[in-house]
């Protein structure tokens, strides 16, 4: 038996990490993103990795399709399954009303929608699966800061931290309810803290705050990070808590 991970934003950072860390333990794995990984393909066969190229923003027709996807599986060879709803989008960084309309859209529906329709159709199509089921969500500080000039994140990422408390409840609830957990993963170096570096300071104010993290060396590596979220994952007290951060583990 083995280990069932869908992970959304697979293709990069930390989660192309997290993708080709499950795959080095064994797990098989699901990745979600908007292009396959070739360095992925080439690391595992098709038995083991599905890549979908997909786009987060169609949120609900991701999660029909996960849904029916899970409805063709094998439960009984899987003692866990676990999703990682790891995807995330920065808008411009600017004050909300100088956003253009369809970023902030974009924002919301791949940082917190596609992340509650692929949580309810994975807790909907495995609810009978004897495997220990698990969700991971990868919130962010920002998601309990607000910071100016990043308000669709903000909001998405405290979103992400709120649904995951009410569904950690009504889970706790079952029989066999599923645990939950929407976690901040620390700062780490990817291709988003070189977006927020490169930001306008007129528009955005905390830029130098994140030009520091990078002088001082206090971001972690997409390997890292990645290591500390699955050891995080794999603890025995998981979703004794519905929302923490991997820096006070």
């Amino acid at each position: 038996m083995t280990t069932l991970t869908l992970l959304t934003g697979s293709s990069r950072g930390m989660g192309e990490a997290i993708a080709r860390q499950c795959l080095q333990a064994g797990h098989q794995v699901l990745g979600i993103a908007r292009h396959a990984n070739a360095s992925l393909g080439a690391l595992a066969g098709p038995q083991q990795l599905t890549q979908w190229e997909v786009d987060l923003t169609d949120a609900q027709g991701v999660a029909q399709r996960l849904a029916a996807w899970l409805g063709e599986q094998d439960a009984q060879r899987f003692k866990s399954v676990q999703l990682i709803n790891n995807a995330g989008v920065i808008a411009t960084l600017a004050p909300l009303s100088q956003v253009p309309l369809a970023e902030t859209v974009g924002a919301l529906r791949v940082g917190l929608e596609a992340a509650m329709l692929l949580t309810s159709s994975f807790l909907a199509a495995t609810a009978h699966w004897p495997a220990q089921r698990k969700v991971l969500n990868i919130s962010s500080g920002l998601g309990r800061r607000a910071m100016a000039g990043s308000a669709s994140y903000c909001a998405a990422k405290a979103g992400m931290d709120h649904f995951s408390r009410a569904v950690a409840l009504e889970e706790a609830a079952k029989p066999h309810g599923a645990r939950i957990v929407s976690l901040a993963p620390g700062v780490i170096a990817t291709d988003m803290q070189v977006q927020l570096r490169s930001a306008d300071p007129q528009q955005f104010p905390d830029r130098s705050a994140f030009e520091q993290l990078l002088a001082q060396g206090q971001l972690a590596s997409p390997d890292e990070a990645a290591r500390k979220v699955l050891a995080y994952l794999a603890r025995a007290d998981f979703g004794s808590q519905p929302v923490g951060d991997v820096r006070d583990a």
